[in-house]
């Protein structure tokens, strides 16, 4: 064979073995894929879960008397449904524990969005800080598995003396199926209501002691929703004490009335004899007229009722009328003693109302009557 037939059976030897190779590459292929997919399994052939495949999540929602929030982000896992269930609530603890970090950055990630949102609507600047993840399970009274993501929400409410509105940094907030949102408060504060109406919105699903929660599974948040307003209650702890003094309470009000009798009487007597003693020139009218013709009488009389006949709105109203139209709210508690929940609560009532309007001055609220257009 010559030179020029030697190449030429070299070169179909080349192309016969290319094609040959071809289906063996394919095979190589598919068992890399299909190793893949088993290492996605355990040996039971279940797949692993991540945390949102939780069969409940309670997330909630403590506010501080500063506005913050302590949160606790509740992921269960049920394992009384079977061998499976449990298999893949160990991996998933396992893994947990061995990469705390990424779940911790994952979690702060996932809420820092939804707090970007609530910075747009409150014009608020928030943080969240201090995450942590834990994990452990429950036997009672059935067998669940937690992990626990917990961290702290810096300004999620509105705070003003004692008035604290709560829900805006959360407004549209999504609750799946199986989710629970619940907001609780320190003991010292509870629901405001106006005109006998709780200030709750939506209406809550459960309102346990100090607390109002919502299920996913009945409830759909607007973009002004959920929405908490809660004020300070400082009568609570006055409330006791009377039916321990109750028998004694009949001669305290006897001995009040036979003392404001007799200081009538002594008040009357005094009048009299003075006007007994008054000089012959008198012209018989106990008024001092001014050099314009007015008297201090026709002054009282100008300033309407004593303050004992007014509501406590007129009460703020007069205040502020007397002011020039505009006081401090701090002035109001200190000029009419009354305590900040109740000076928040009552003008609180007169903006809804209009009759006022309120604005902030640094950390200070300043009531004005509202102007005329």
């Amino acid at each position: 064979m010559d030179g020029k037939g030697l190449r030429a059976l070299i070169w179909v030897l080349v192309v016969v073995c290319s094609f040959a190779s071809v289906p063996a590459s394919n095979a190589a292929v598919a068992d890399a894929s299909v190793h893949r997919a088993a290492l996605q399994a355990d040996d039971s052939g279940n797949e692993s879960v991540a945390l949102e495949d939780a069969d409940k999540i309670h997330v909630d929602f403590f506010i501080t008397e500063n506005g913050s929030a302590l949160v606790t982000v509740d992921y269960q896992f049920h394992l009384d449904q079977g061998n499976n269930s449990t298999t893949q609530w160990e991996r998933l603890r396992s893994d947990i524990q061995s990469n705390t970090s990424e779940y911790v950055s994952d979690e702060r990630a996932k809420w820092n969005e939804t707090l970007a949102e609530g910075e747009n609507v409150t014009e608020r600047e928030m943080n969240i800080s201090n995450v942590s993840i834990t994990t452990e399970e429950d036997s009672a009274p059935r067998t669940i598995g937690h992990a626990t993501v917990t961290f702290q929400w810096s300004q999620f409410a509105f705070v003003e003396l004692a008035r604290i509105e709560a829900g805006a940094a959360l407004s549209g907030f999504t609750l799946d199926d199986g989710t629970t949102l619940q907001f609780r408060w320190p003991e010292t504060y509870a629901v405001y209501q106006h005109e006998g109406e709780p200030q709750i919105d939506p209406a809550p699903s459960d309102t346990p002691d100090s607390s109002v929660t919502w299920h996913g599974e009945e409830t759909s948040f607007t973009d002004n929703q959920p929405r908490v307003e809660l004020i300070k209650d400082t009568g609570s702890t006055n409330e006791s004490a009377p039916p321990e003094q109750g028998p004694s309470m009949p001669w305290a009000i006897v001995a009040l009335a036979l003392a404001l009798l007799a200081t009538v009487g002594v008040v009357g007597w005094l009048l009299g004899r003075r006007r007994h003693d008054a000089p012959p020139t008198d012209t018989g009218t106990d008024a001092v007229r001014r050099t314009d013709g007015s008297s201090d009488a026709d002054s009282t009389a100008a300033d309407g009722p004593p303050p004992e006949l007014l509501s406590n709105e007129e009460r703020v109203l007069r205040l502020l009328e007397n002011s020039g139209g505009r006081i401090k709210q701090q002035e109001v508690v200190s000029e009419l003693d009354w305590t900040e929940a109740k000076t928040s609560q009552v003008v609180g009532d007169l903006r809804e109302d209009d009759e006022i309007e309120v604005f902030r001055i640094g950390r200070e609220n300043v009531l004005t009557l509202p102007e005329d257009e």
